[in-house]
């Protein structure tokens, strides 16, 4: 028996470390790898990141992950101005000349404005569920709150509170980065989009739907998207039926909140895994479809792509 157990002891010995080695770098990306929230964007509530064990899981594999802090709700450009901000420390502290942006949702556009404005600091801009061209959602909303009405002031009052609450519980209160829900919203909106997009193209589709985004730009910055498209993924997570409803409002692939079309940047890994919105950044606390790849895995596995690619 102690033979055995000898022998189980040695085997392991040898193989542990060489596994554990490869695992450790697998992920390692020259540059520092930058996520980017979206609307209403937290940094942990009762102990759950809104990347949902992504960041960790993450660093696990070897790479350098920093975890953005930008207004949950407001105008692309005032949170790019913040990222920027943002990617100045994150410079600083790690000593890179440059970072791997990863946004999801407005992060995405949040990313590409910082990446356009400073190509210099940026290696790459990934989108995850980015609302490059508008979302369907944002414009019935913005439809039905008259610009100056009471109604609009009622829901800016609303949901600026709400933003808020969420940075103060999750501990990121203390930042005093400007709210404004209505700049949110009007960024989220097609025609916020467009005007955004003329001014930042890198990495668009020739037309709405189209798939010929460039990989690599004039600018130097390599640009990369993935998306979900569907809505009701385990009826065990509660924010499915939400999002099964919001996607009603598109007559076209969506995962809730973002065409498949919309989110299209760059070179399109994929814009139909069975994810919704709140899947692609791993939440509801990890659940997702049961016939699916683990959304943690998709993060992990480009990170080694960006690897591979020398960022």
């Amino acid at each position: 028996m102690k033979k055995v157990l000898m022998l189980i002891t040695l085997t392991l010995s040898l193989v542990l470390p060489t596994t554990n080695a490869q695992a450790s770098t697998y992920a390692k990306t020259q540059y520092p790898i930058v996520l980017v929230h979206g609307l209403f964007g937290f940094d942990d509530v009762l102990w759950v990141d809104y990347f949902y064990k992504i960041p960790y899981k993450l660093s696990r594999q070897g790479a350098v992950v920093y975890t953005s802090t930008v207004s949950p709700a407001n105008s692309t450009e005032v949170r790019g101005e913040q990222l920027l901000a943002y990617i100045d420390q994150v410079l600083a502290h790690s000593g890179a000349d440059k970072v791997n942006l990863i946004g999801h949702s407005h992060g995405g556009p949040t990313a590409r404005y910082a990446a356009s404005v400073a190509p210099q600091k940026v290696a790459s801009v990934t989108s995850v569920g980015g609302v490059n061209q508008g979302s369907k959602v944002a414009d019935i909303m913005r439809a039905g709150l008259a610009e100056g009405s009471t109604l609009e002031g009622v829901a800016a009052t609303t949901f600026n509170a709400f933003a808020n609450l969420l940075e103060l519980i999750s501990g990121s209160g203390v930042s005093g980065l400007p709210t404004d829900s209505i700049a949110a919203l009007n960024s989220l909106s097609t025609e916020g989009s467009r005007k955004f997009n003329a001014r930042y193209p890198e990495g668009l589709p020739s037309s709405y739907c189209a798939n010929d985004g460039k990989m690599r730009e004039s600018n130097g910055v390599l640009y990369f998207s993935w998306s979900g498209g569907s809505t009701y993924t385990n009826v065990l997570d509660a924010a499915d039926p939400f999002l099964a409803l919001t996607g009603l409002s598109f007559g076209e692939k969506n995962d809730g909140l973002v065409s498949s079309c919309s989110s299209r940047l760059g070179y399109v890994i994929r814009d139909d895994y069975r994810m919704n919105h709140l899947d692609e950044v791993n939440q509801t606390l990890g659940i997702h479809h049961l016939f699916e790849t683990d959304p943690v895995q998709v993060f992990i596995k480009h990170a080694n792509r960006l690897k591979s690619l020398g960022l």
